[in-house]
């Protein structure tokens, strides 16, 4: 079985001055993502390595997680800013095999519907939110729509 951890990025700026991909998190957002990793670690859901979208935002919630669960910093894949279902599924098709939980950091609505794709849950995903998703599965390759549970779902509530 293999474990995928979808992680949206904390809350970031919306002042003017920055481009997307350069917007840093809020204050807030950098508290909300030390609150939820440790909520992981206290659930004993650790991932063996994170992988994010190269965005400001998304690396730095990576970053947090990373250095609250003892992690390796994140992996970054270019492709993850702003992909859509078909491009995050092949994402995760090509995770190292060797790995049987991996986070994924990244975006909406991209996170929301990769949930969908493969669980057939709708959730509300707000900013740093966290879904822990079971897949039936011994290799990443071979993981498609449907093919997933639920088991963990939890956001900040402030």
């Amino acid at each position: 079985m293999k474990r995928l951890l979808l992680i949206r990025h904390a809350k970031a700026t919306h002042q003017t001055g920055f481009k997307d991909f350069e917007r840093p998190l809020q204050e807030s957002g950098l508290q909300d993502a030390a609150i939820m990793a440790a909520r992981l670690k206290e659930k004993g859901f650790i991932p063996e390595i994170l992988i994010a979208s190269p965005a400001l935002r998304t690396l730095s919630t990576a970053n947090v997680f990373s250095q609250h669960l003892g992690l390796p910093q994140a992996i970054t894949d270019d492709d993850i800013y702003e992909a859509q279902t078909p491009t995050l599924a092949r994402i995760i098709n090509t995770f190292p095999v060797e790995y049987d939980f991996i986070a994924l950091v990244g975006h909406n609505p991209g996170i929301s519907n990769l949930l969908y794709y493969f669980t057939g849950q709708i959730q509300d995903v707000p900013t740093c939110a966290m879904m822990l998703i079971e897949l039936e599965s011994t290799d990443w390759a071979s993981i498609s729509s449907d093919a997933g549970k639920l088991v963990y779902y939890d956001y900040p509530k402030s």
